[in-house]
């Protein structure tokens, strides 16, 4: 819904912090006590719906937040998910690399051995 969005809150709290703007300047070239600007209803109807914009603003910066969260919990779920398996196929390649290091040294050995025996 519109009436959700935080585009749409920040232009309602404008409008209302504009019309109380009009009103106090209203009330201050008529003259009027600040004790009777702070009784005057209609300011404190819009400092009520300025504090009720401000709620919702809170609310709906504290469910982006959340949502930010929630993304990054996701992301480094997966990533931790990849790097297990990838960490498994790591650990076969790193055997992998060192039966292949350990291969020509056995050959070298072998072919010592024939020498030897060659010789002998």
């Amino acid at each position: 819904m519109g009436s959700k969005q935080k585009k749409t809150q920040l232009g309602r709290k404008e409008y209302f912090e504009r019309k109380l703007k009009e009103r106090l300047a209203f009330l201050s070239e008529k003259k009027a006590e600040p004790s009777e600007v702070d009784k005057d209803p209609r300011v404190k109807n819009l400092r009520a719906n300025i504090r009720a914009v401000d709620a919702r603003l809170k609310t709906i910066a504290k469910l982006e937040q959340r949502k930010a969260d929630m993304a990054k919990a996701k992301a480094d779920k997966a990533a931790a998910v990849l790097q297990t398996r990838e960490g498994g196929k790591e650990k076969e390649k790193v055997k992998e690399t060192k039966k292949a290091a350990e291969e020509p040294k056995a050959r070298k050995k072998k072919k010592e051995k024939e020498e030897k025996e060659e010789k002998e």
